[in-house]
């Protein structure tokens, strides 16, 4: 198994970018393994990250996820060229197909046979920053005729998953795997389909790195922090690509409540329908101690590096308290 790395989720809050570059230099300097962007908005997290190459000499910079829909092939090659010269070794590209909300809302673009177009996107991305000749004819996307140079110390790709055939996808094509708000009886299943995608490229599923950013608050009101959970996370799961992994998750009624509430524009209904033990299941709430040690019981079964993202909402004070409870010193001693 890959070593357990532990992470900060980028940006800071507020969104600010010289207090995110602030926070990443904060994370090196505490011995955090990694930071791993969102990439969802303002701040770009992929010019954000060529911006840290100067601010930070060591920490691992990492992008979890830069949607597939809102970039060519070409355009993320270039970027990642650019950033893997400015930080060789330091640079992880995590592609993803986002979801509903993000892409046809945001972006006006349609999320259409999303496993087919983030294969087909990590193969033509690795290819170009290989320096090989673009010809690719594909079911999403064609290229042909760009080339770049290639790196001497090539850009990872790991890819974004929740499904079975996305995630037996990425455990194929990608350099690893990137995991995002399941519920924890999801996790072995969810396993089980990364040993079957490695098996078809002929990879040890043993030796690939398993990211996930966990949603986690230090605090001593558990009930506060569940509500505002509920609060933040109960539009994800309406969304259809998180609704239907719910219900693939095992909470099927769960899923059919969020639908309705939603449907209804009923927050209220639509928030209740992550009960306190489904809350459980997904975030991680609680004292330092707790949340330490849950996060030390999911590298147990199977998560290799950790981002750990406070719930944004919970104010400075707590997302710092988090924050720190996850510095080398607190984490491994």
């Amino acid at each position: 198994m890959p070593q357990q790395r532990i992470a900060l989720t980028l940006p800071a809050a507020g969104g600010k970018v010289r207090d995110t570059i602030a926070l990443a230099r904060w994370a090196e300097e505490r011995g955090l393994d990694d930071v791993w962007w969102g990439d969802g908005g303002a701040p770009d997290a992929l010019t954000c990250t060529a911006a840290m190459a100067d601010a930070t000499s060591t920490i691992r910079i990492g992008v979890a996820v830069t949607p597939v829909y809102s970039r060519t092939p070409a355009v993320l090659a270039a970027t990642a060229y650019t950033i893997g010269e400015l930080m060789p070794g330091r640079f992880v590209l995590g592609l993803g197909s986002s979801s509903q909300t993000m892409m046809e809302q945001w972006h006006g673009v349609p999320l259409d046979k999303p496993v087919t177009r983030v294969r087909e996107t990590a193969l033509m991305v690795r290819s170009m920053l290989a320096g090989e000749k673009s010809g690719f004819n594909g079911k999403t996307l064609r290229s042909a005729g760009y080339r770049q140079m290639p790196l001497s110390k090539p850009v990872p790709i790991y890819l974004a998953a929740l499904r079975p055939n996305m995630i037996e996808m990425a455990a194929e094509v990608g350099d690893g795997v990137i995991f995002n708000l399941w519920p924890r009886r999801a996790l072995a299943k969810m396993l089980d389909h990364v040993r079957i995608g490695a098996a078809k490229a002929g990879k040890n599923a043993a030796e690939m790195e398993i990211v996930n950013r966990h949603m986690v608050l230090v605090t001593d009101d558990v009930p506060a922090a569940r509500d505002a959970f509920r609060a933040w996370f109960a539009p994800y799961y309406a969304t259809p690509v998180y609704n239907s992994f719910l219900a693939w998750a095992g909470y099927e009624d769960a899923a059919a409540a969020i639908r309705e509430g939603w449907a209804a524009k009923d927050r209220n209904k639509t928030a209740a329908a992550l009960s306190d033990a489904l809350v459980d299941e997904i975030a991680i709430l609680g004292s330092a101690d707790q949340c330490r040690d849950r996060i030390r019981e999911l590298g147990a079964a199977g998560i290799t590096t950790h981002i750990v993202a406070p719930l944004s909402m919970a104010g400075r004070d707590a997302i710092k308290a988090t924050q720190e409870a996850f510095t080398a010193d607190n984490f491994r001693r």
